[in-house]
């Protein structure tokens, strides 16, 4: 992702998670900690005939990496591309050295949890109130070693960083 992908990931994201969707400031914050030797981020897109039609977002720290962000445009939800964007993520945890991997997922998002759930995430608590405004739980899920739970099958994101 860069700089030029904001304005299309924030209309996205508005349409997506209207009640709790990030700023501007927010991808900003993000972005400049995806660059350079010291960087602790990883965000990516995925577009089609020149529309961003996925994104997603890792931040690490030590051995420890946390999903922040997938999301896929509505029509394009059922054609994989929310498991090739995950697999990208937790090759990028892997590249960062990192034994786990930690998410928070909407409580009523059950489609986003089987996806994690087919990748070995387990859940292991929940964040009460998480999502705001709305006061939604958040479910805790943890992975253990990425290395060793990214698919070998999935490939045809166009990515860029």
């Amino acid at each position: 992702m860069r700089w030029w992908d904001i304005d299309p990931v924030l209309r996205m994201e508005r349409e997506l998670f209207p009640e709790d969707a990030w700023s501007r400031g927010m991808f900003w914050s993000e972005l400049a900690h995806a660059r350079g030797p010291g960087a602790t981020r990883r965000y990516l897109v995925a577009e089609e005939d020149g529309r961003i039609v996925g994104y997603a977002g890792l931040v690490t720290s030590g051995e420890q990496a946390d999903v922040q962000t997938i999301a896929v445009a509505r029509d394009h939800w059922g054609t994989g591309l929310g498991a090739r964007l995950l697999t990208e993520l937790l090759r990028a945890a892997t590249a960062f050295e990192c034994s786990e991997v930690l998410l928070e997922c909407r409580v009523d998002n059950t489609r986003a949890q089987r996806l994690y759930e087919r990748f070995g995430f387990e859940p292991i608590g929940f964040r009460r109130g998480y999502y705001q405004p709305g006061n939604v739980d958040a479910l805790v899920m943890r992975l253990t070693d990425p290395s060793t739970s990214v698919p070998g099958t999935e490939r045809g994101t166009d990515n860029h960083g």
